[in-house]
């Protein structure tokens, strides 16, 4: 009998997965069975873009948290696969911050070229897995929603790949409920020119907040006031845009701060952040973490300690994200197949997780934080056949990007940067973003 792997999603760390088996068959090995099951209709996991907000055609919750307009946040030179460039994919260096049509077309191209469609179930969630230990394996039930078929299969591996970045948290604040304006959480957010002309209020102060302000400051929003909890982003904004302290309270217009000041809205969009969330997991096999660096209870960052024949894929809040995903993916295939041993002693994978928690703790800035996730990304492609790549540089890359936002918020995608795969510097791009209102691959990779 051979072997049996259930991956769960078909998003960029799923697909990592896939590759990472089917570059193991392409050398001659001998792989296990590859099943992937994917909620959506099509791969791609968050870059897959649908207008659809709420519930899909079937029912299902929305997995969707991209928008129209958005372009990486940061620069796709820390991000590149090492067994695939940009340059492979595209015939050209392209510039550093591409759209999410270009990023989305660059990730399939990969899973194409590997030729590795037919191992996907598409519109088929999982509903639930349970780990049967008198046979040392997982059943798992899938709902193939095309022909409303739910069934069950039996699977030796078990790789959750499901993300952490679809399920929002939606915190309430006094007064929501009278608001006449719309409140939304960022995963629900799609079109930023709905706020072309309105005063908006962001809660929050990451990446989302940063971001979406941005896209409505770009397509016209009138104003953009943010509020945040513990302290400001304290960028250098455009002159219609406020950092305030906390939200305390809202009325039918109006939007009151814990300093005692106050604005007139017309639209709140919750940046609150994303739960981990795993509702077809029991209680023993269900990773419950921050959104830290060293996520709770899993070895190396990927094998779940409590039950070592279960893995998890990108469960790290990311600074790197491809190639970590690709890092991580190599290493569990080759645990799967007997190539890592993972140790037997439950003590030995629990202090693994305490050192990783402490080395993170012990990190002072976002500057340690990228180096400690560069130095785990290391960790990991030392132990497998990925490619090695020049990580380091990536690092460098960051710590530009850094700096470029801190001189220019709403000018630093118009940097370039050298790519740590083929050492091909990066072109700038055509026009200068807050001018660039078109974000189609075509009107992208014009020169």
């Amino acid at each position: 009998m051979k072997k049996r792997v259930a991956v769960i999603g078909a998003g960029p760390s799923g697909l990592a997965q896939l590759r990472a088996f089917q570059s193991a068959k392409a050398k001659g090995a001998d792989i296990p069975e590859v099943v992937c099951f994917e909620k959506q209709s099509n791969w791609g996991g968050l870059w897959n873009y649908t207008w659809r907000t709420g519930l899909d055609e079937y029912g299902e919750p929305v997995h969707c948290s991209m928008y129209r307009y958005l372009w990486s946040n940061g620069p796709k030179e820390g991000l590149e696969f090492a067994d695939y460039s940009f340059e492979e994919h595209f015939g050209k260096q392209i510039a550093s911050y591409p759209p999410r049509a270009v990023l989305f077309d660059y990730i399939e191209g990969r899973v194409k070229k590997a030729g590795v469609r037919d191992w996907v179930r598409f519109s088929t969630p999982v509903r639930f897995v349970r780990y049967n230990a008198e046979k040392g394996n997982f059943t798992l039930t899938a709902h193939d929603l095309k022909n409303d078929r739910v069934y069950e299969e039996e699977f030796d591996n078990v790789v959750v790949a499901s993300g952490h970045f679809s399920v929002p948290n939606v915190p309430e604040y006094p007064g929501f409920d009278r608001f006449n304006g719309r409140v939304l959480h960022a995963h629900d957010f799609r079109d930023a020119r709905e706020f072309s002309g309105k005063d908006i209020l962001i809660l929050g102060s990451s990446y989302s907040a940063e971001d979406i302000g941005s896209q409505c400051w770009k397509y016209g929003a009138k104003s953009v006031t943010v509020a945040y909890r513990n302290a400001p982003m304290g960028f250098n904004w455009p002159d219609n845009w406020k950092e305030v302290p906390r939200l305390d309270h809202v009325d039918e217009d109006t939007a009151y701060f814990s300093d005692g000041s106050s604005k007139k809205v017309d639209a709140i969009i919750l940046c609150t952040g994303y739960k981990h969330h795993f509702p077809f997991l029991p209680d023993d096999l269900r990773l419950k973490t921050a959104n830290r660096l060293a996520t709770a209870d899993l070895y190396k960052g990927v094998v779940w300690v409590h039950n070592p024949k279960l893995f998890y894929l990108g469960m790290q809040d990311q600074w790197f994200t491809f190639n970590m995903f690709d890092a991580q993916a190599w290493w569990v295939r080759d645990a799967i197949m007997g190539r890592i041993a993972i140790p037997t002693d439950k003590a030995v994978l629990l202090k693994d997780v305490a050192d990783r928690v402490a080395a993170e703790d012990a990190g002072q800035d976002a500057h340690d934080a990228i180096h400690y996730q560069g130095d785990y990304v290391k960790e990991l492609i030392e132990e497998t056949d990925y490619p090695s790549f020049d990580v380091d540089g990536a690092c460098e890359a960051f710590f530009e990007w850094k700096e470029h936002k801190k001189k220019d918020i709403m000018g630093f995608r118009n940097n370039a940067y050298r790519s740590v795969i083929t050492g091909t510097m990066a072109p700038v791009h055509h026009t200068p973003w807050k001018d660039a209102l078109e974000d189609s691959m075509e009107s992208y990779l014009r020169n």
